[in-house]
């Protein structure tokens, strides 16, 4: 079966997540409504700017059928800006940002540096097999804390960069850059596991 899975398409890499779905064997669409929303198994909340993605979600009409179809199970993959959409709190919110949240974690924003200190690392991701994944780090979050009911996934350094909560992952690195594919594919996995 080839789950259907959505790329939230307010703001951000869009087209290169779409590209890694497809390579992982899902059916990828573009969400911009609440009835496109609803006709998905699963969501992407891809990297871009969280304080805009945040206010147009809310402009769109989302914001409340994202959180509503989070709490009732769908499984959902945030990176970079979309790990800090999928965070209980946020340290340091922009006025006005909300988050979708559904996973039991702090992040801090743009936590790594601005865009001119981004970079690539090498990360061990649990769950994943081949060895580490290529992780492109681009004015990323990182996890501040995580609850009792969130699974650390990788570290760089110090800090948490890839978290599990149920149907829900998230990462601060933008997998969908590097031509590597298995994060969407265990993302696929549990979809297709959650259908």
């Amino acid at each position: 079966m080839s789950p259907v899975i959505g790329v939230l398409a307010l703001q951000g890499d869009v087209r290169e997540h779409l590209a890694a779905l497809e390579s992982a064997g899902a059916t990828g669409t573009t969400v911009r409504r609440p009835e496109e929303l609803a006709a998905v198994d699963g969501l992407v909340l891809p990297g871009g700017e969280s304080t805009t993605i945040s206010k147009l979600a809310i402009a769109f009409g989302l914001m409340e059928p994202l959180r509503e179809r989070v709490r009732a199970g769908m499984p959902a993959y945030g990176s970079c800006a979309g790990m800090i959409m999928l965070a209980d709190k946020i340290l340091d919110p922009r006025s006005g940002q909300e988050t979708i949240g559904g996973i039991d974690m702090i992040v801090r924003r743009n936590a790594f540096g601005r865009q001119n200190e981004s970079f690539e690392a090498a990360v061990d991701v649990a769950g994943i097999e081949g060895g580490p994944v290529e992780g492109v780090f681009i004015r990323a979050p990182w996890v501040e804390s995580v609850g009792a009911r969130a699974d650390v996934l990788a570290r760089h350094g110090e800090h948490a960069v890839a978290v599990r909560q149920g149907n829900l992952l998230a990462t601060s690195f933008h997998p969908e850059l590097t031509g590597d594919h298995r994060v969407h594919r265990l993302f696929a996995a549990m979809v297709r596991a959650a259908g």
